[in-house]
């Protein structure tokens, strides 16, 4: 129970009184002999002793209409509907009438009353004490002076579609009736003089509750809003009760006996009397004297205290319309109580460093987060000024999200209230509202306090619950010789860089570093080698080394068990390109060594660079080695890497790598494989190797025709007595006539040990092969001079004398010929149908065909090719016999001068074109036809 005395007091209230509108400078005066009264759907619904009922407007115009003969009683205007409940008589006598009027439609003029019927409970003429009808207009219940309580059902705006019953009978006066919708639930609250109860009207048989054993006078009850739970108020002479449809909820000590409750926006409205009158056994003693005052005060039973307290004379009622309360006096007087504005009020309570209050009231008001971020400031700087630094950083984390954290951050800095300072950027890291300077100053806040405990805790929530930048509070904690938390904050968030970065330069721990990017997945794996691997070789170069081969190969990270591996099958890992890696071994040649020759071993298609490299390797160890057997061994390992198949791409480097060494056998070999065979004699040349040199132009001679005659210039160079060389090469140039006569005198003239005696057995067979050949070309000649006599006298006759053809026989079937038949100047002849079957041209003989075909074919290559002058030369340059070649382009014609006649002589130029048509029938074969 809550004393009411210890409740603060305020004016959140103003008051005023309402005005007339026709006069301005005049009160406003209510209609004599008012009895009962209500508001709702935007007027004030009043009744009095003449049976009139008036509508009052916001703008306060009266107007009325006669709802009953005598009086108005009761009154009830519903708040959802336009529809007023009203309670009077029209006759004289315990008679009282229910009318329930439609406010929307209109009988001459007047509200249309839908229902009237008789308010008695069975046959027994009783009073009316009190009304309530439900929003739903689906229920009405009536108390009376003789403890009964009249329930209609149904529609209540018509009598046919409703039923009445009596739902409550007892011996006290009924002083408070009250309806309560909770979901499909309705519950019909009644208050008399003595006891409290409860109906559950959407059960069947209306189970009953007993809420208490005492009660209240009449106009004592209220309902809360539904913001409350929709409780019944009751208040009694020494304490209000609140209850639920099944118990009895708190119970708040308000002193002094009471004559009107109500309920307006959260808050409780009591009218209570200033001197006790205590008779609660008289029902009708509650009106007061006219020398008495009248005390209304307004509570906030969520916050504790009063918002307004005042005293009035002889209140009729006090009715909630258009936001503002409105009280009626007896004196005929309309005063207005107006709420102040929320802001308003919260000054009024900053000017008394009430801050508690000004929250709970602002919560109560909605009032958004700004104002309430706002208000939790300005508490928080109160408190912060008293010097109660623990209670500020409560208020001050309230604010989070609307005020600017540096506002908080300086004020305890300059205080040095690390502790405080903590606790809020603790708060901030929650909200995940911090950046990376919050994180910083955090970080530095644990570490200056030496408090592991909470940097512990703060550093190791879980993934789904970090509120801070993990980069940033890598590096303070790093800055701070954290190194553990760094580590530990680097590994659970995958900051791979950060970890490898404090285990390297900071812990010195290469072995935990190199096991870690072991277990990476491979794209990281190979990127922190790239980066780190030198410090890695020069440290731990056997576990490194161990780590690139894998990386190389097949990788696949260390923290996956044997059943991942497995669940793979036999998917390949990924590879680096081990060539990429090189330059890490640049102080470990032996890692290196072991490294590449594990890389060519595994990997038959490597990278260019390791077998470069290799072969340096290897030419390092030939060129440095003393002992002859371990020399030799190393020479033929070089020579396997020289030949092996996928070294043919590397020529050049490989070449410079042997020459750079001094490694001959190399340098041969890849002269020999690059076809560079004139490189090769030239370096037997440089080393006056005269045996190899001729050996070369033997292996090579056939490639490279140049060779003989290049050795010739070198030995002709030569002082020495080198005859023996000189022979060798002059026998393969006379054999295969690479030279002429003339150039190989003139070649070895230039040698003053080369006697005649060396060209001798030279010159003398060159000089009969001559003699041969002049004999064999006279011979050719006689034979041609015969055939072409042969040919000019065919000529002649065919021009001067008929041919007579003599063939008695087909020259394709080999039978009689039969007329018709086919005869040509080349002597065959032919059936006509055999000529036909068989002739490919009716003008070319069939037998003759495929020589002339080739005559002609052999003549348009010779056009085609009269004028391929580089062809020429180029075959020239390249063949043992020129003259030969100059012989067969001359005879195609490719020396001839172009000559066009323009007006040749009659005689000559017919007598030549003469000759060049027959020469044309002589090889087309015209045929004549017998």
């Amino acid at each position: 129970m809550a004393a009411f005395l210890q409740w603060r007091r305020f004016v959140f209230f103003d008051k005023e009184t309402v005005k007339d509108p026709g006069d301005a400078g005049k009160g406003f005066t209510l209609p004599a002999g008012i009895s009962a009264c209500d508001s709702g759907r935007g007027h004030i619904v009043l009744g009095d002793m003449e049976g009139q009922i008036w509508f009052l407007t916001r703008s306060m115009q009266p107007t009325p209409f006669q709802a009953y003969k005598l009086r108005v009683t009761h009154l009830f205007q519903l708040k959802q509907h336009s529809i007023l409940v009203s309670v009077g008589q029209d006759e004289q006598g315990i008679n009282p009438l229910v009318k329930v009027w439609n406010l929307d439609k209109r009988d001459s003029g007047n509200p249309l009353c839908t229902r009237i019927f008789s308010a008695i409970p069975g046959n027994k003429p009783t009073e009316v004490s009190c009304l309530s009808v439900h929003e739903n207009l689906n229920f009405m219940a009536i108390g009376f002076t003789d403890g009964s309580v009249v329930l209609t059902k149904g529609d209540i705006t018509r009598d046919r579609h409703s039923k009445t019953l009596t739902l409550h009978e007892g011996t006290c006066p009924i002083t408070g009736l009250a309806f309560r919708q909770s979901g499909k639930i309705t519950n019909l609250f009644i208050a008399t003089l003595e006891k409290v109860l409860c109906y559950t009207l959407s059960l069947k048989e209306y189970p009953r509750v007993e809420l208490d054993t005492h009660g209240c006078a009449l106009r004592c009850t209220a309902l809360t809003d539904p913001s409350q739970d929709s409780q019944f108020i009751v208040a009694g002479d020494e304490c209000v009760y609140l209850y639920q449809p099944d118990e009895r909820g708190p119970c708040f000590g308000f002193e002094g006996q009471k004559l009107l409750v109500h309920w307006y926006r959260g808050y409780l409205l009591l009218l209570t009397r200033d001197c006790k009158t205590p008779n609660k056994s008289e029902f009708g003693s509650r009106e007061a004297s006219p020398s008495e005052k009248q005390l209304l005060t307004v509570y906030d039973l969520d916050n504790k205290f009063i918002a307004y307290s005042a005293a009035f004379d002889d209140v009729i009622d006090v009715l909630a319309e258009w936001g503002s309360l409105y009280i009626l006096t007896r004196d005929r007087r309309l005063c207005v109580l107006q709420e102040k504005d929320t802001q308003t009020k919260l000054e009024m309570l900053f000017k008394k460093n009430l801050f508690v209050m000004a929250i709970n009231l602002a919560k109560n008001q909605h009032l958004d987060s700004d104002g309430l971020s706002e208000i939790f400031r300005q508490y928080g700087d109160h408190l912060y000024v008293k010097g109660d630094h623990d209670g500020a950083i409560q208020q001050y984390i309230r604010t989070i999200g609307k005020l600017e954290p540096s506002y908080v951050i300086r004020k305890f800095l300059d205080a040095q209230r690390i502790h405080n300072l903590t606790a809020y950027l603790q708060a901030l890291h929650r909200q995940s509202l911090a950046n990376a300077d919050h994180t910083t100053l955090l970080l530095n806040c644990y570490t200056k306090l030496k408090d592991s405990s909470k940097l512990e805790e703060f550093i190791m929530t879980s993934e789904s619950e970090v509120h801070f930048d993990v980069e940033i509070a890598i590096k303070v904690l790093r800055q701070a010789g954290y190194y553990s938390h760094a580590v530990f904050l680097a590994e659970k968030h995958t900051h791979h860089e950060w970890y490898l970065k404090i285990q390297l330069e900071d812990l010195k721990n290469y072995q935990e570093a190199l096991r870690y990017i072991g277990r990476l997945p491979f794209e990281q794996a190979e990127s922190n080698m790239k980066r780190y691997g030198k410090t890695l070789m020069h440290h731990v170069p056997e576990e490194t080394t161990r780590l690139l081969k894998g990386l190389c190969t097949d990788y696949r990270p260390s923290r996956e068990t044997p059943a991942d591996r497995e669940s793979l099958g036999h998917t390949l890992g990924n590879k680096a390109n081990s060539e990429e890696f090189i330059a890490i071994f640049v102080n470990n040649p032996r890692e290196l060594r072991a490294f590449l020759e594990h890389m060519m071993d595994v990997e038959a298609q490597s990278p260019q660079g390791v077998y470069d490299t290799l072969l340096e390797l290897r030419l390092q160890d030939w060129a440095h080695e003393q002992d002859t057997q371990e020399k030799n061994s190393l020479q033929e390992a070089v020579l396997s890497l020289l030949k092996s198949e996928n070294y043919s791409t590397v020529f050049d480097k490989a070449l410079v790598l042997c020459q750079m060494h001094n490694f001959k056998e190399g340098v041969l070999y890849l002269y020999e494989q690059g076809q560079l065979y004139q490189q090769i004699m030239h370096y037997h040349m440089q080393n006056e190797e005269y045996g190899k040199v001729v050996e070369a132009c033997q292996r090579y001679g056939e490639k490279e025709a140049c060779l003989w005659e290049q050795a010739l210039g070198y030995f002709a160079r030569k002082e020495e007595d080198c005859k023996e060389y000189i022979t060798a090469v002059l026998q393969h140039i006379d054999r295969n006539n690479l030279m002429p006569p003339l150039l190989v005198v003139q070649t070895l003239a230039h040698n003053s040990t080369a006697t005649l005696s060396v060209i001798k057995d030279y010159l003398i067979n060159k000089l009969q092969q001559e003699s041969k050949q002049i004999s064999e070309d006279e011979r050719k000649i006689r034979e041609y001079r015969v055939e072409t006599t042969q040919l000019r006298q065919e000529i002649e006759e065919l021009r001067s004398s008929a041919k007579i053809f003599q063939k008695t026989k087909c020259s394709m079937c080999n039978s009689p010929l039969e007329l018709p038949s086919v005869h040509f100047l080349c002597s065959h002849s032919f059936h006509q149908h055999c000529f036909e079957s068989y002739a490919e041209s009716e003008a070319e003989c069939p037998t003759c065909a495929p020589n002339n075909r080739k005559v002609m074919d052999m003549l348009r290559a010779q056009d085609q090719k009269r004028d391929l002058h580089e062809h020429f030369h180029r075959q020239l340059k390249c063949s043992n016999d020129g003259f030969s070649v100059v012989a067969d382009y001359f005879g195609r014609g490719v020396f001839n001068k172009l000559t066009l006649i323009t007006d040749p002589p009659g005689g000559k130029a017919g007598a030549a074109s003469l000759d060049s048509d027959l020469q044309r029938d002589l090889l087309i074969h015209t045929k004549r036809t017998v």
